[in-house]
């Protein structure tokens, strides 16, 4: 009985210590073949001329010339049929919604194990769409939130009312002395208007609510 022909996968990791380290782990895995690790990816396109491109690319974004995300679109342009896993430290909205935009299959955060590597792979090969739980998260409240009408994100009363104060340049102390509450409270609901308006600051709240006249 003949083996069954081991997975091929190529590596896109500009670290060498890195990039050394996860291609000896793939090279132990039943299954998997990892022929090539490469330090850019122009190395990758140039070697797609040589021969045949492989079903797994894992690729960093924060790369050498051309960066991960901009050699996305031309790697799946090389070889459609080929699955792309993002492998990276960046975790921002922005980062993630243009990969998966240009066509990633997975996103994985180099805090991923080995075991969870290797199980990304094997999960695009059926067809599935890996992503570390914390990029998971953050693309059902992009979804969640490019699904929502405009300006309409679920703001209590008392939240916009938070937020209108916040517009007009008050403080949290001067929030919380305005409405009567303690501050520990006032800190509550703005943890709550920055989860529901997908920001991490004051700034970006104001922002936000100044762009889409929410108060």
């Amino acid at each position: 009985m003949t083996a069954a022909t081991p997975h091929t996968v190529w590596l896109v990791e500009d670290h060498e210590t890195y990039r050394r380290t996860v291609q000896r782990v793939l090279e132990r895995i039943d299954g998997l073949n990892c022929p090539h690790a490469f330090g850019r990816c122009e190395d990758a396109l140039a070697a797609m001329d040589r021969e045949p491109p492989p079903e797994v690319i894992l690729l960093d974004v924060g790369l050498p010339g051309m960066d991960g995300i901009a050699g996305l679109p031309k790697l799946k342009a090389a070889a459609p049929n080929t699955h792309v896993i993002v492998l990276t430290v960046f975790d921002d909205q922005d980062k993630i919604l243009r990969a998966i935009c240009a066509g990633a299959s997975g996103y994985l955060l180099k805090t991923s194990s080995q075991e969870d590597i290797a199980e990304a792979i094997r999960q695009v090969l059926r067809g599935g769409a890996p992503m570390t739980a914390s990029i998971a998260h953050q693309v059902l409240g992009m979804f969640k939130s490019l699904a929502r009408p405009p300006g309409e994100y679920g703001l209590t009363p008392r939240e916009k009312q938070i937020l209108e104060l916040m517009v007009e340049g008050l403080l949290k102390k001067e929030i919380a002395s305005r409405l009567n509450l303690s501050t520990h409270t006032v800190d509550t609901h703005l943890r709550r208007i920055y989860d529901k308006l997908q920001v991490h600051t004051r700034t970006g709240a104001v922002s936000k609510a100044l762009r889409e006249r929410l108060c």
